[in-house]
């Protein structure tokens, strides 16, 4: 068996700073919508995912993609969701199988109000702590990660 690739110290400085940032920053944006919207930070994510949608709406399967979550755990969100009258689930017309959620009426009021105090979050608990330099390095590093990951998942799923 080949011995490990150990991370050296700035390999091991930006994992520690990745897991810790992120982290706290999780927490801080799952605070925030609980106390301000009564919304779960997945919720929040289904709105805002369905608000860009076209007709405000998606597969299920398109939006745990989308989420990057569990289609079990999405179904789980997207109950609570419609009991709180924020979606509705409808079938696929071509496909017997597919399942569509759909922003209400209630969804849009609810991402409306929420919308100002998740973004006002989001820059006081990241964006306004780094300089542009340091948003571009971050958002070409992540992005690059997701895109490798995602397509790593692709070839996967398709063995």
């Amino acid at each position: 068996m080949d011995e490990p690739r150990w991370l050296d110290e700035r390999e091991m400085a930006a994992w520690r700073g990745f897991v810790a940032a992120s982290n706290l920053v999780a927490r801080r944006l799952e605070h925030q919508l609980k106390e301000n919207a009564g919304l779960s930070h997945t919720q929040y994510e289904i709105l805002v995912q369905l608000s860009a949608a076209p007709d405000g709406s998606l597969r299920m399967t398109d939006l745990a993609d989308r989420l990057v979550t569990s289609k079990s755990g999405l179904t789980y969100q997207v109950t609570q969701m419609e009991k709180a009258g924020m979606v509705r689930r409808r079938s696929c017309p071509s496909d017997v199988r597919g399942v569509f959620a759909e922003l209400t009426d209630e969804g849009w009021r609810v991402l409306r109000a929420a919308a100002p105090g998740h973004v006002a979050t989001v820059r006081e608990v990241l964006i306004d702590l780094l300089t542009p330099e340091q948003l571009t390095v971050l958002g070409e590093g992540l992005g690059e990660v997701s895109e490798r990951l995602r397509a790593a998942e692709r070839g996967a799923a398709g063995r």
